[in-house]
């Protein structure tokens, strides 16, 4: 039974005080959450499969759209300086990373303590705070979720920073290569990004493998429907016969499996099977959705 009084309220606590003397009701202290008695209790567990895998999903973002614009601002320039800042955008966003899971709790080590989510208001305590008695509202708004919410801002905070840092130095080296655009476009998604977690960081950690799976089929059919000649033995030698195509095929694929794992939490997986699946649905029913041809008939 408790000792003291149990709060109004989903996320209303009591922090120890020391001495046996608790807090008024109210919100608990950074790194820790209330209990089922309103103690708020130190967030000392360790982090899910799925947890590890909601934070690899949401470095994937940044480090997509880097290569992503780096290509696109890059086609027919030298291959060479490319792929140096396809490098350098791997490395800014891993150290990036890095940086973020070094200044947090454990300090100093890429182990995390976490409260893990229990529910989607775990993520908007602002949307539940009391109102005893329809009086004065209480206000307990807190990262319930500690410190999956804030982990995610660092990390594209010091990524950011490291694109500022390091991409201008692989520039200097080439020249020829108009890489300053995929710096500019640095500087606008990653506000765009930021604002997204802010206002749906919940809904995407618990959507984020469908997110990954619906987002990969519908990329890769983009990719192919650029082509001009939509037969399937010319998309199928087109994927393997150029370097770019089958890299950006087999990325593709990647990120299919990865959305999958996260679904499945490594079980079942027969599922895996079904990553070429879309491309070779594609290839082979393009033929018959050919515009022209539908015209023509």
């Amino acid at each position: 039974m408790s000792v003291v009084k149990t709060c109004p309220g989903l996320y209303c606590g009591r922090t120890d005080m020391g001495n046996g003397v608790w807090s008024e009701c109210g919100a608990c202290p950074r790194g820790f959450r209330t209990n089922d008695t309103s103690y708020c209790t130190p967030c000392t567990e360790e982090p899910s499969l799925y947890d590890w895998q909601y934070l690899g999903f949401m470095v994937l973002l940044p480090l997509v759209l880097h290569w992503f614009f780096i290509d696109m601002v890059a086609i027919g320039k030298s291959k060479t300086g490319v792929i140096a800042q396809h490098v350098c955008a791997f490395t800014e966003v891993v150290t990036g990373t890095l940086a973020a899971l070094l200044v947090l709790p454990p300090t100093g080590s890429i182990a995390l303590f976490v409260c893990t989510p229990k529910a989607l208001s775990d993520w908007y305590t602002l949307l539940h705070n009391p109102q005893p008695d329809y009086k004065e509202t209480l206000h307990c708004t807190q990262e319930a979720v500690y410190p999956l919410y804030t982990i995610v801002l660092l990390i594209y905070a010091f990524s950011l920073l490291m694109t500022i840092l390091l991409r201008p130095w692989i520039l200097t080296w080439y020249t020829l290569n108009p890489g300053k655009k995929a710096i500019y476009c640095a500087l606008y998604f990653y506000p765009i990004l930021v604002l997204i977690h802010t206002v749906a960081a919940g809904l995407i950690y618990c959507s984020f493998p469908y997110i990954v799976i619906i987002i990969s089929m519908m990329t890769s059919a983009s990719h192919f429907s650029i082509k001009l000649d939509q037969s399937a033995p010319a998309l199928l030698k087109s994927s393997i016969s150029n370097t770019r195509n089958l890299v950006i095929l087999i990325g593709h694929w990647l990120v299919h499996a990865y959305g999958i794992l996260s679904l499945t939490g490594f079980k079942e997986l027969w599922y895996l099977s079904l990553v070429p699946a879309p491309a070779l649905f594609y290839i082979l029913t393009a033929q018959f959705t050919d515009p022209m041809k539908l015209h023509n008939d």
